[in-house]
């Protein structure tokens, strides 16, 4: 990566001046753990494939389904793409994006653990892992053609904030796409935000409440998007169908 702020650690590029969040990483991995949310290398390496005898099958399922997608929508622009992926986690689905032809992948996280995992299981070529932060301008001048925030920007406080961030660092003619992810009527964000403080008390990790944020398609007025799917929890319930998520296509 030529990028003379990073040095390599582990096969994970990391600032030079950076001092990990040891601290934070640690809690939220307790958390993962308790979800049942870790995986061993060997899980890693296969997902979004999993047994059907664990306990969040039926949410890989779900997420199979937007990885799909996302490959296919790379595959149909027929030409190079430098695609990064903000809040990677573990990095199966930068993984999954760096076997589509002519991909240069980057997964950028701020658990450095996770990351670490996911340089030692994925190797390709065209994948890297960048620990830091987007709204640190860690990737310096670095554009891309398509931006992915999969089940990530509930970790950033203001969608507004991150989105125009993303937005630097994106290409003329470039994309950003937000998948698995819910958006709220203004009105139920109140009664959201319980649903999860009440969740994460549950789990004994009630801190992790205020590093989970909840939106509404209003935070993105001002911003040139378009909604490829849409939630709609009644006629899911009604009509008996798997559960979907918003994805949304920002471009500049």
């Amino acid at each position: 990566m030529n990028n003379p702020n990073l040095e390599k650690r582990n096969n994970v590029y990391i600032p030079r001046d950076a001092e990990p969040d040891a601290a934070f990483a640690k809690l939220y991995l307790a958390l993962r753990e308790k979800e049942k949310r870790v995986y061993s290398n060997e899980e890693l390496a296969k997902l979004p494939d999993i047994q059907a005898s664990h306990p969040h099958y039926n949410e890989w399922l779900i997420r199979k389904t937007s990885c799909e997608k996302l490959k296919a929508l790379l595959k149909a622009k027929k030409r190079p793409l430098e695609v990064l992926e903000v809040g990677c986690g573990n990095g199966w689905l930068s993984n999954q994006l760096a076997m589509v032809p002519h991909t240069q992948v980057t997964g950028l996280d701020v658990n450095l653990p996770e990351l670490e995992q996911g340089a030692a299981v994925f190797t390709a070529s065209n994948l890297r892992f960048v620990y830091g932060e987007l709204r640190d301008f860690v990737l310096g001048a670095q554009r891309f053609d398509v931006i992915v925030f999969a089940a990530s920007v509930a970790y950033f406080p203001s969608l507004p904030e991150i989105v125009s961030i993303a937005l630097q660092h994106l290409l003329p003619g470039g994309e950003i796409h937000i998948v698995d992810t819910f958006f709220y009527k203004k009105n139920e964000i109140p009664a959201a935000r319980q649903r999860t403080l009440d969740y994460y008390t549950s789990m004994g990790f009630p801190e992790m409440a205020h590093a989970y944020f909840h939106f509404s398609l209003e935070d993105l007025e001002g911003f040139h998007y378009t909604i490829l799917q849409k939630n709609n929890p009644f006629l899911q319930k009604v009509l008996r169908r798997p559960r979907k998520f918003h994805w949304i296509c920002i471009t500049n």
